[in-house]
């Protein structure tokens, strides 16, 4: 099997690639969401909307005969300016409304529930919503909290489309067609700047609000010299690493390890809203204040302490701190012997669960200790090979974290977590270092890690989320691996990893969707994480979305300048809106790397300079590890420089020698020349995709 090339520097096989679908244009001012059960009272809504001069969509009225009705809702909310949903009894238990509240988050629609009892929100409609605007109307108070709605609506429509085009020229009763290529149009000329400074300062509000991007659930506001007020989400902590007080260097893996234990419990939680690791560990030797760390990762209160440890024993101290108010809201200190180390994370996990407020249910407990291990010396073998999670891997490194997930198993043979590691381990291992029967026999293995894990500890989500990974990318069986990821997602929807990880896979089998909320949930989880922006934007990118992956990936480059990946993707979004100049520019930003002379070939060729195309082809060659390593990537170059011949020849190489980007094949914007070729459809066919 030939390496993984992956465009965000992570496991698994990724690329540039995209869908096609609709195409979202600025029309309306509301959508309203509804059961229903409740249509009197979102009919009432909507002729107070209409009478104050604001247009409205309502399906029972804009969803004409003869609509695929799926289709209208998705084309409305896109449209939309502000999204409302009736909030009752009847639609918090409606499919159908909590996934029109997911599409109106991921499209960034500004959310205002308006609630006409006092039923309580099931999980996944508090998560969109814990941070939306309230309307209270229950009681019989309808009447009395329209005047406060129309109120809220004509400030978010008016603040929004006057920077967007001066005003709101939409009469009453009006539902403009959506007209797509109008909608492309319109998109690569704010690119350019055609609509100068107002454009500017549009994009501005709606993606830069607040410093941060993609804040899942926040209402925009209009434009102001005031700083937005911190109102993080309710029940949100982030763990900082525990100081490392033993006095010895060396020790600094243990003490980081168990901090990120302790922050993977409490993501277990689904009531807490936990900031992932990256992110957090950003602030490791920093002197920046509780107050600041707690802003930049959007969390109301911030864990931190130390940990001491003593051959067989630890001392753990540890404060859970009010970002808000700075005092403290509890504290502890721990003396125990290493063997109760996991239930010391589960006592800890419960006291800040208390501590804030939250919900802990009857079975938690179990779940908090589900895979984990009370053999002290599989413990440090473990957190051995977790120190080197998230950080650049040589070949050495990597054998050195598959060596300590392997004693950590050795040691303890039901210790399901270190099974999880050392099955992530080996998918890296086999995707980057390793080639021809060696891959297989790594994946094999792996295989048998998976497995071995789910088997020890089926609550477990990445659990599931390691299976799925070595499903898709080692063997390519998308449907088991499509069941796996779905069900990390149920386990652990807290989790970012296991967020991205389902997010690209859904991504590019087309699910696009649910792959950009799940991967907008993982960035505003972990909003100082590069790696999460490249994979956002690459997912942005199979939707279509070329001006926002552009956002996302220039957000990746200003956490990490150095994102080589993103500069090379940002480049690809670029020329598949027709910037061709720019293109060039970000794909030949150093150091360049096999997607940097992937890019400039096809750009180069767009540019009329054949020759300097072929030379990056020719270099691109030169970096295989075989003839037919990189198979899919000179698909993508023939069909983009009108070769379709060619380009089928390298994907059926592609698909003898189970090369892994063929799982773009259903997506990948770069094949569409040849997409109406019945080769290609043939070969489309024996992918066996899931729907």
């Amino acid at each position: 099997m030939p390496e993984h090339r992956l465009s965000d520097g992570s496991a698994g096989p990724v690329g540039p690639g995209l869908e096609t679908g609709p195409t979202a244009v600025p029309a309306l001012g509301v959508f309203i969401s509804y059961a229903s059960q409740d249509v009197a009272v979102a009919e009432l809504l909507c002729n107070a909307v209409e009478r104050a001069g604001v247009s409205c969509w309502i399906a029972t009225r804009n969803v004409r005969p003869g609509d695929v009705y799926a289709d209208a809702i998705i084309q409305a909310i896109t449209a939309c300016r502000v999204f409302v949903v009736v909030l009752s009894e009847s639609s918090v238990a409606s499919g159908h409304v909590l996934r029109e509240v997911e599409r109106a988050t991921a499209k960034k629609r500004p959310i205002i529930s308006f609630r006409i009892d006092m039923t309580s929100l099931p999980p996944a409609l508090e998560y969109f919503l814990s941070a939306s605007q309230w309307l209270d109307a229950n009681g019989g108070s309808v009447d009395r909290a329209l005047p406060r709605l129309v109120e809220a609506l004509r400030g978010h429509v008016h603040a929004s489309s006057s920077l967007l085009s001066g005003s709101l020229a939409i009469p009453a009763n009006h539902v403009p067609s959506i007209d797509a290529k109008a909608a492309t149009r319109w998109l690569r000329a704010e690119r350019r700047g055609v609509f100068g400074l107002t454009a500017l300062l549009a994009l501005a509000l709606l993606f830069f609000i607040g410093g941060r991007l993609w804040r899942s659930n926040q209402v925009p506001m209009a434009a102001s010299t005031t700083p937005a007020a911190f109102a993080p989400p309710a029940h949100s902590v982030a763990v900082l690493p525990f100081v490392n007080t033993s006095g010895d260097p060396k020790e600094e893996y243990f003490s980081d390890g168990l901090s990120q234990e302790l922050l993977n419990t409490l993501a277990t939680i689904p009531d807490l809203r936990v900031a992932a690791r990256t992110s957090s560990f950003s602030f490791k030797g920093t002197t920046i204040g509780i107050g600041e760390i707690a802003r930049k990762l959007n969390v109301g209160s911030v864990l931190e302490g130390s940990t001491r440890q003593d051959g067989k024993h630890v001392r753990i101290t540890a404060q859970l701190i009010n970002a808000r108010t700075g005092f403290q809201l509890w504290a502890k200190s721990y003396d125990r012997e290493l063997k109760d180390i996991l239930n010391l994370q589960a006592e800890i996990a419960t006291a800040v669960t208390s501590a804030l407020q939250a919900t802990l249910m009857a079975d938690s407990v179990a779940v908090l200790e589900s895979g984990g291990t009370k053999n002290p010396q599989a413990f440090d073998a473990y957190l051995r090979g977790e120190r080197w999670v998230g950080m650049p891997l040589d070949k050495e490194n990597t054998r050195a974290q598959l060596a300590a997930y392997a004693e950590a198993t050795r040691l303890d043979p039901g210790f399901a977590k270190a099974f999880v590691g050392g099955t992530f381990a080996q998918v890296i291992f086999a995707s980057n270092y390793l080639a021809g029967s060696e891959v297989r026999d790594a994946f094999d293995e792996a295989l048998k890690s998976a497995r071995r894990a789910v088997a020890l500890a089926p609550e477990l989500g990445e659990a599931h989320s390691a299976l799925g990974l070595v499903l898709d990318a080692g063997f390519q069986d998308y449907a088991a691996a499509a069941a796996e990821y779905e069900r990390s997602l149920a386990l652990s929807p807290g989790n970012s990893h296991v967020l991205l990880l389902a997010a690209r896979f859904m991504s590019e089998i087309g699910r696009v969707q649910a792959a950009v909320s799940s991967a907008q949930r993982a960035v505003a989880l972990d909003p100082l994480n590069a790696g999460a922006y490249r994979m956002l934007g690459l997912i942005l990118l199979y939707s279509h979305d070329y001006p926002d992956a552009i956002t996302a990936y220039n957000r990746a480059l200003s956490i990490n300048p150095k994102a080589v990946q993103a500069q090379a993707n940002r480049g690809l979004a670029q020329a598949l809106l027709g910037e061709l100049e720019p293109a060039r520019q970000s794909c030949a930003a150093p150091p360049l790397d096999w997607l940097s002379h992937l890019c400039l070939a096809i750009v180069l060729h767009k540019l009329d300079r054949p020759g300097d195309a072929q030379a990056e082809l020719a270099t691109l060659q030169a970096s295989a590890d075989g003839d037919f390593d990189q198979a899919y990537q000179y698909a993508q170059i023939y069909a983009q420089w009108g070769d379709p011949e060619k380009s089928l020849n390298w994907l059926d190489i592609a698909y003898r020698t189970r090369d892994p980007g063929l799982i773009q094949l259903k997506v990948d914007a770069l094949l569409d020349p040849i997409r109406r070729e019945p080769r290609f459809q043939a070969l489309l066919a024996k992918m066996q995709f899931p729907d």
